[in-house]
């Protein structure tokens, strides 16, 4: 497919050291003077520190769904432990102030036996003052032979908690026996990260086995286990390879509407909220979410019915025999997946900002409904492209103000109604402040002194109130890799 390329110029300024860049027909008008950044270090000893998120609040609708919702399915009720209950209170796992943040460390818990890499998820308060060293083995406590309830270790006086990680004791047979995916964990070198806070759950995209090897992705409940409960007991609460394709998991069986599979590492993932083929009248409906893989490729995921494709491979610059140049701390390249529901277009419209790193772009993936009733999906309506000078290995995207009381697509990878949007550079550790007709509004210089001066951007997030952004690092020095705050702008 022929995409569309458009340009963003921008002008240059310096003001009290930091480099500031602008750019539309009135850009000269938007320079101006702005304070040097001062951003804080807020946890280190994290290796391959990747994926971030505010936890934010789950709403758990209880109000009825909005009248210009065209579905007829309903919201679910309040999901135990996420929209109410011990998981969400002040200090716990998932207090909405804490921050989620990827590793590629199991932090001591027993790794389980498939090949797959370590990793986790760990839950961090940032507010605490000081820098939180993250002891390496704080996790050894998580057991080898799974209990009735998984213990989620914590350390610094519960500053830093264990929220899941590749280990048995979350395992998805655990909840999901019969699950074709049983023997895979929620979370093994996650390298994305959506939260479901309108009407779901926590979902880890991740590489298990390098990008070359298979993908998976999941769907967490607070315990860090795989989905309990699920609605279609073949997938549980994690999709793996081609294992939960709909061809193999629905019931009655259905063919794909589109080809498509985990065939690679998952590389980014954002929420696209409710399936729009409508669910059953008067049941639950069902969420879909969408996966970008290191092979370029765009699948979607639905909860009952399992993994369609929506574009195939090279759709956006696949990853696949592409490194971070040194100091790369053996990390696997990653991307940033935002959703934008509130598009000029129709109702039955969404997009996807997608970044690629290696071509200094963000691909912007419109997407519309297709397929035939019951089985309508999520399909591939046109590609267009953001190119500009300022994107410098774009690793990551935020957005500056993220949606958080939709009832439909609240989460950390849903722009809010005209919100402009993050770009994390790798390349130059610069973040940049884009609107959405792809206007520069400016940029900002991250710099960390030593031990860290060689820390490279590898995340980044926006806090709920968009006050702070937090970004992840990696860094080749015994520090390995953490997270910064820094006020927004």
């Amino acid at each position: 497919m022929t995409r569309t390329r458009r340009t963003v110029l921008g002008i240059f300024a310096l003001a009290a050291g930091i480099a500031v860049f602008v750019g539309g027909a009135t850009r000269a008008a938007w320079a101006q003077t702005i304070p040097q950044v001062n951003a804080r270090v807020v946890a280190v000893n994290i290796p391959g520190a990747s994926a971030i998120a505010q936890v934010g609040t789950f709403l758990g609708p209880t109000a009825p769904v909005p009248p210009s919702f065209p579905f007829k399915c309903l919201l679910p009720s309040p999901i135990p432990g996420f929209s109410s209950g011990a998981f969400i209170q002040p200090g716990a796992v998932l207090d909405p102030n804490r921050i989620l943040v990827g590793s590629r460390s199991n932090f001591g818990a027993p790794l389980i036996t498939d090949g797959s890499q370590e990793g986790s998820v760990l839950s961090i308060d940032p507010s605490r003052p000081g820098v939180r060293f993250v002891p390496p083995n704080f996790a050894k406590s998580a057991q080898s032979v799974p209990p009735a309830l998984p213990v989620q270790p914590s350390t610094l006086g519960g500053v830093v908690q264990m929220y899941s990680a590749n280990s048995p004791q979350w395992f998805n047979g655990q909840n999901n026996p019969g699950a074709n995916t049983a023997l895979f964990t929620g979370v093994s070198n996650p390298l994305g990260l959506s939260n479901n806070n309108a009407f779901g759950r926590l979902w880890p995209a991740n590489a298990p086995f390098g990008d070359n090897g298979i993908g998976s992705s999941s769907i967490l409940d607070p315990d860090g286990r795989p989905l309990n409960g699920a609605p279609n007991p073949l997938i549980g609460g994690v999709y793996a390879g081609d294992k939960t394709n709909r061809n193999k998991v629905a019931v009655p069986s259905q063919p794909q509407v589109f080809p498509g599979s985990l065939s690679t590492g998952a590389v980014g993932t954002a929420l696209l909220g409710p399936s729009p083929d409508g669910g059953t009248p008067g049941k639950n409906c069902r969420a879909v979410f969408a996966v970008v893989t290191a092979d370029g490729a765009i699948v979607q995921e639905h909860t009952g019915k399992g993994l369609d494709g929506i574009a195939g491979a090279g759709t956006v610059q696949p990853l696949l025999g592409k490194s971070w140049d040194p100091p790369n701390q053996g990390v696997e390249p990653r991307l940033g997946v935002l959703m934008n529901p509130y598009t000029a277009t129709p109702f039955a419209a969404w997009q996807l900002f997608v970044s690629e790193p290696f071509k200094n772009t963000i691909a912007v993936v419109n997407l519309k409904v297709a397929g035939t009733t019951p089985n309508q999906v999520f399909g591939l309506d046109s590609i267009t492209e953001i190119s500009s000078p300022y994107l410098k290995l774009p690793v990551d995207l935020a957005p500056v103000k993220r949606d958080g009381d939709s009832k439909t697509w609240a989460s950390n990878t849903t722009l809010d109604d005209g919100s402009d949007f993050y770009v994390a550079n790798r390349g130059d550790n610069t973040i940049v402040r884009m609107r959405q007709d792809r206007t520069v509004v400016a940029v900002r210089q991250v710099t960390v002194g030593p031990p860290l001066s060689d820390a490279r951007l590898n995340g980044i997030a926006t806090s709920t109130d968009g006050t702070t952004i937090y970004v992840t690092f990696t860094v080749p020095n015994q520090f390995q890799g953490g997270v910064l705050a820094l006020p927004a702008f």
